[in-house]
């Protein structure tokens, strides 16, 4: 990947002039930021929304409440769908006003571990993510004030608020419970986390294959690492012509149509892929990084990544066979 290897040639002139202890201190840190390790049992926790059972019992009700849509037909799990990993099957969603959005609903399992959010990354925390959909025009088209104002007109929610927040319902305080909520959504142990603490049986010979492939020829662990499988960053794939992704947000022309690496935690739960919904199955998106990545990308625009095409597509089914065993079946 010619970006990262150019990053890396200035990261290693750069540290020539740094004392010893503190290039071996940068490279114990990439070394752990490149591994694959269990997904931890909690996520971090705000210092003001520290969670409790209160406050994810109200969250988890605001979550499944129609009412916080503006015609109340539609809920936050209208779009992200328990029995569906907290996505919904559909290369799009459909918002309150019937229209298909434009980017494809991804899951919120393990959400409380990521630091930027939505695709673009233009929420920097669960609280000021849980309010965007609900405003949204497209999405559910609520007026939070209006939502404040409604909530307050029902004992139970009264109730609810005031056992969790002393200052009752208001906006901060519905996405307080929300993000406690969705904090509480974390994975549980799959077979590949099973493999990692200990357990050399868990993984089939394929997936084994497909383990060696990912963290070595294939590349896939210099994205897809840490416990989310994901290392957080921006990447321009050649998938999707229209949507400028990280540029809408941060203005940067160096941004246009980069998006998010998404956790491939569940993946095997989260179908169709990609930001578009372009890739039905898990086969269809390993087959695009071996043969399907163009030269370029949109407006001529350089990509991040390079086709693995001295590959052979016999590898795919293996990979596919690892990516499979980073979803629970308990």
């Amino acid at each position: 990947m010619k970006t990262l290897a150019q990053g890396v040639l200035v990261c290693a002139a750069l540290c020539l002039s740094f004392p010893d202890a503190i290039i071996l201190a940068e490279q114990k840190a990439g070394e752990d930021a490149a591994r694959l390790v269990p997904l931890p049992d909690k996520t971090p926790q705000p210092p003001d929304n520290p969670t409790t059972a209160a406050k994810v019992a109200l969250g988890k009700n605001l979550f499944f409440d129609r009412r916080l849509s503006g015609n109340n037909r539609m809920s936050c799990a209208s779009c992200h769908v328990p029995s569906k990993g907290f996505a919904d099957g559909q290369a799009f969603s459909i918002g309150v006003k019937g229209h298909k959005l434009t980017r494809n609903t991804p899951t919120i399992l393990n959400l409380g571990f990521q630091k930027e959010l939505f695709w673009d990354g233009r929420a920097k925390s669960l609280e000021e993510q849980a309010l965007m959909p609900i405003e949204s025009p497209d999405e559910m088209n609520q007026p939070i004030e209006k939502l404040v104002l409604e909530l307050k007109s029902i004992g139970e929610y009264r109730e609810s608020f005031s056992r969790s927040f002393d200052d009752g319902i208001n906006a901060v305080n519905v996405a307080k419970a929300l993000a406690a909520y969705e904090r509480s959504l974390v994975s549980k142990t799959s077979a590949f986390d099973k493999y990692l603490n200990g357990d050399k049986n868990a993984l089939s010979a394929s997936a084994m294959r497909g383990l060696e492939l990912f963290e070595g020829e294939a590349g896939c662990v210099r994205c897809h690492n840490g416990p989310l499988l994901s290392d957080g960053k921006f990447y321009r794939l050649g998938v999707g012509r229209g949507d400028v992704g990280r540029a809408a947000i941060t203005g940067k022309r160096e941004d246009a149509y980069r998006f998010r690496t998404p956790s491939l935690r569940e993946v095997s739960r989260t179908a169709p892929y990609m930001h578009d919904g372009s890739k039905k199955t898990l086969y269809q998106v390993v087959e695009y990084y071996y043969r399907g990545v163009p030269i370029r990308g949109p407006e001529g625009l350089e990509l991040d990544i390079g086709a693995l095409s001295d590959r052979s597509f016999t590898e795919i089914d293996d990979l596919v066979a690892f990516l499979r065993t980073l979803t629970n079946v308990d």
